[in-house]
């Protein structure tokens, strides 16, 4: 099925008799998501774009390269730098603004403006019972009401089918800057992106990279001169982790950063959310797998063998688990998302009876249970 009006998408999905699997450009689906295939490629194009108000509507099947290039030429952005799964997963389709949203993709610049959500202003989609719901507007200012336009980032296409959304847009940065220091064993790399994310230099990238030689890596924005100024300040307060050397132009480094590039290849990856100071640790719970910290270490990537359990070596920790990557049988027995606390899944469970009562959107992608968000 592939509507090409949102009229069109509500009919189908009204007339559903069997579960749906919503399917944007096809790039960022690594959960067990059983049904018929309901694309939203159809549902494209960008209705509105205000650049003087930092305003952009767009369907949902808007490809998001079409998106980046109009906001391009304005000197305008997405600027919780959306990933690329392609590059991780080996996809060849064409990544859409409605994807990105409905799995609250964001990028290395989270740490320093927010993620998808933060700049979701509204949404228009479907619910499991074909009727068009809105929620949210044009302006960031929303005081009245559940905020369901949140709700529906990092959904999946569990709750419903978006069909046009409204994003904050920024400018692209003047200039920017990188710091790199090779060599740094995990847990004083968390140390120093710490240290840098907790100064007044306003940090925009901090990562480390441990994928063969290791590199820590960090980022500043913003105009030229302050730019140099916080580079020059950084570098001082972080001189007893080495001598750290700024990269001229590093926007190809800061992509593959974002789209996990280290990672490419065979492995399954795992995707883990916990807090920095226990990032070194849970990664030397798994000897010789790869790694990239995120986010100052709040964000892990892990490359491990094929089929191993990561949940079961990592035991309990304060956070969670993702299967990204694995093979189908692999993805069935150790499940995509991590299990929900009984109280959040009986939160879940009573959204997705609310939003989808006929239980026909994408069934089975979160099994055994949780969002993942």
């Amino acid at each position: 099925m592939r509507p090409e009006t949102e009229q069109e998408l509500a009919q189908m999905v009204a007339g559903a008799a069997g579960p749906l699997r919503i399917v944007g450009g096809g790039t960022r689906s690594y959960g067990l998501a059983q049904g018929e295939v309901l694309s939203t490629a159809g549902l494209s194009g960008v209705t509105l774009y205000e650049p003087g108000a930092l305003t952009l509507v767009a369907r949902a099947g808007t490809p998001l390269a079409e998106v980046e290039a109009l906001l391009a030429r304005e000197g305008q952005c997405l600027p919780f730098e959306p990933m690329d799964h392609r590059v991780l997963l080996g996809g060849e389709g064409m990544p859409t603004i409605g994807g990105v949203v409905a799995g609250n993709v964001s990028g290395p610049r989270r740490i320093s403006v927010g993620a998808c959500r933060d700049f979701l202003l509204g949404v228009r989609f479907v619910d499991g019972m074909g009727r068009v719901l809105k929620n949210g507007g044009r302006v960031m200012k929303n005081v009245t009401g559940y905020d369901l336009a949140r709700l529906m980032a990092g959904s999946h296409g569990t709750l419903g089918v978006l069909s046009e959304v409204s994003l904050k847009v920024l400018p692209v940065a003047r200039a920017s800057a990188t710091l790199a220091l090779d060599g740094l064993e995990p847990a004083r790399a968390v140390a120093a992106l710490s240290r840098a994310l907790g100064s007044p230099y306003e940090v925009s990238g901090a990562t480390h990279v441990v994928a063969g030689a290791a590199r820590t890596l960090l980022r500043l924005e913003g105009f030229a001169a302050s730019v140099a100024y916080r580079a020059e300040r950084l570098s001082s307060l972080l001189a007893e982790f080495g001598d750290w050397q700024v990269l001229a132009d590093a926007g190809d480094v800061w992509r593959d950063v974002r789209d996990v590039a280290a990672l490419q290849g065979a492995g399954d990856v795992w995707r883990l959310s916990t807090r920095p100071s226990d990032a070194p640790a849970l990664a030397a719970c798994v000897p010789g797998a790869d790694a990239v910290f995120d986010w100052g270490g709040g964000l892990i990537w892990l490359r491990v063998p094929e089929g191993t359990d990561l949940r079961a070596e990592l035991c309990r920790f304060d956070g969670h688990a993702t299967l990204v990557r694995a093979s189908p049988e692999t993805k069935l027995r150790l499940g995509v998302f991590p299990r929900s606390a009984a109280p959040l899944a009986a939160i879940e469970a009573g959204l997705r009876a609310r939003f989808d009562p006929r239980g026909i959107f994408t069934p089975g992608l979160m099994a055994p249970g949780g969002r993942g968000i």
